[in-house]
């Protein structure tokens, strides 16, 4: 049963890997055996750091900085990480932005940012690691999706337009990739405690108090309940799976909630 899990001589790509639920997912893919490469393009010093607790925790782990939606840079980088570490055996398509902008304010070039990053990077990088994949008959692809690939929310358009496609590409890629044996899947994160939602997760906060009562589970996610769900998706155990989006999200998408005042 452990072979089903074991990521032992595997090399996994983990975009936006430096920080928050990357990390976390990274974490676990290392914990579980892989070599670990990193991707971040704010800063080398922000790699660096994110390399040292990686390494703290015993796993072997690598850094490139690079831009995922210039395709002249990925087709480098790529490259570089199949010569210098070693053939990608699983990508993790996480790196990703939010703007909280009402459409009618928003405006084209704003719009194009989100897209670009969230649903044509993920593209740009499946493209050119999923020919290494092709020419080897094996991988894995895990798209991080969102709950918004499957509803609205006020001010967060353009981030849903995209994780919505990325919902539907995943699917797509599965249709085109599978009979590579190479499984393309999604996982797709509820409310996570990260520290970007720090300053709103205090008793009395109104959208703490909203998602406490909105999740099933009653309280926010911790990132490592994410490390799971990769490992499972990125191991021989999901074999078989494929063009899937497992929602971890404590159960939001599954009820339309509580009144207040009910237990």
């Amino acid at each position: 049963m452990n072979q089903l899990f074991d990521l032992t001589g595997k090399v996994a790509l983990i975009t936006g890997g430096t920080h928050g639920l990357g990390m976390a997912m990274a974490m676990g893919l290392g914990k579980a055996g892989a070599t670990l490469v990193i991707n971040g393009h704010s800063s080398q010093e922000k790699i660096d750091k994110a390399l040292e607790a990686y390494r703290a925790e015993g796993i072997t782990a690598h850094g490139y900085l690079f831009d995922v939606t210039q395709e002249a840079a990925v087709i480098d980088n790529v490259a570089r990480i199949e010569s210098e570490v070693g053939p990608i055996d699983i990508l993790v398509n996480n790196a990703g932005i939010i703007k909280r902008i009402p459409l009618v304010e928003m405006s084209v070039e704003e719009w194009d940012q989100v897209i670009r990053t969230d649903l044509t990077g993920v593209f740009i990088m499946s493209k050119h690691v999923v020919k290494g994949m092709m020419e080897r008959g094996s991988g894995k692809i895990i798209n991080i999706c969102s709950m918004m690939s499957e509803l609205g929310r006020n001010t967060v358009g353009a981030y849903a337009a995209a994780k919505g496609g990325l919902k539907m590409l995943t699917q797509n890629m599965a249709t085109e990739w599978a009979k590579h044996n190479i499984q393309v899947n999604g996982i797709g994160p509820g409310y996570f405690a990260t520290s970007q939602t720090a300053p709103i997760r205090v008793d009395g906060h109104p959208f703490n108090d909203f998602i406490i009562q909105r999740t099933p589970a009653g309280r926010w996610g911790d990132p490592e309940d994410l490390a799971g769900t990769a490992v499972f998706l990125a191991a021989p155990a999901s074999d078989f799976i494929n063009g899937q989006v497992i929602y971890v999200d404590g159960g939001i998408l599954a009820t339309i909630g509580r009144p207040a005042n009910e237990a």
